[in-house]
């Protein structure tokens, strides 16, 4: 088998060095990783510059559906320019209708502003009633890859879909695997399917050090912390397969 990619998605310095160091492909940069990811900020964006691999950048503006108005639409232009102007490689993008078809006119507006830039489209497509139409759509407007967990919570439990929607894209795009992607999990799900990247967050749990800021609110009593030692093991997991 071909070597396979590893993304890792991270929402803190501390998680890009981390990810850097375990070796990782590529970065998915967000803040937020707790509530799927959102935008990273401006001086995130410039932390990860100069980057040892390429880094994109979450264009995702609050938290909840993808049904994005014409003034987060205006914010969305906004951090693609602080993603170009970082040195970013590319952005992760998604926008839908309300009944969850892809939002092809506010997409082609976005990906027009990201023209130079490296795109991927995010799991907004995983709430299409059509895979199939969403695919031609990402392809049509020159998205190099889909994020997706086959419509899923995770990816694990959607692997005869992910299966067929990589034959749906051949020779489009890449499908890329994520959500529940793990060292446990990758063994079962990757002989299965034909694929050349997945996305992990290669995080480990890790409780709050300061019971105040818990109180506070300031906090979640635990978080996920990127952990180097678990990028390299799934890196040695991808090229053993």
């Amino acid at each position: 088998m071909k070597d396979i990619l590893l993304e890792v998605c991270v929402d803190d310095a501390e998680g890009l060095k981390a990810a850097f160091e375990g070796g990782a492909d590529r970065i998915e940069l967000c803040s937020a990783l707790a509530i799927g990811g959102l935008t990273p900020s401006a001086g995130l964006m410039a932390c990860a510059k100069p980057p040892p691999v390429p880094v994109y950048a979450m264009i995702r503006p609050r938290p909840g559906d993808f049904v994005f108005s014409p003034a987060e639409l205006d914010i969305m232009r906004g951090d693609i320019d602080a993603a170009r102007k970082a040195g970013l490689a590319g952005v992760v993008l998604g926008a839908s209708r309300p009944d969850g078809r892809l939002d092809e006119r506010m997409l082609v507006k976005l990906t027009g502003h990201a023209a130079g830039l490296g795109l991927t489209l995010h799991r907004a497509f995983d709430l299409v009633p059509d895979f199939a139409e969403a695919i031609g759509i990402a392809a049509e407007l020159g998205f190099e890859r889909i994020l997706t967990s086959g419509g899923a919570r995770s990816a694990p439990e959607a692997i005869d879909t992910l299966a067929v929607l990589v034959e749906l894209a051949a020779g489009r795009l890449s499908i890329m695997p994520g959500a529940g992607i793990n060292p446990d999990t990758i063994d079962a799900i990757l002989p299965k399917l034909s694929v050349s990247e997945v996305h992990s967050s290669c995080s480990v749990r890790e409780p709050a050090n300061n019971r105040r800021i818990v109180e506070m609110g300031f906090a979640p009593p635990e978080r996920r912390r990127t952990d180097a030692a678990t990028v390299r093991t799934m890196k040695g997991r991808l090229s053993a397969l």
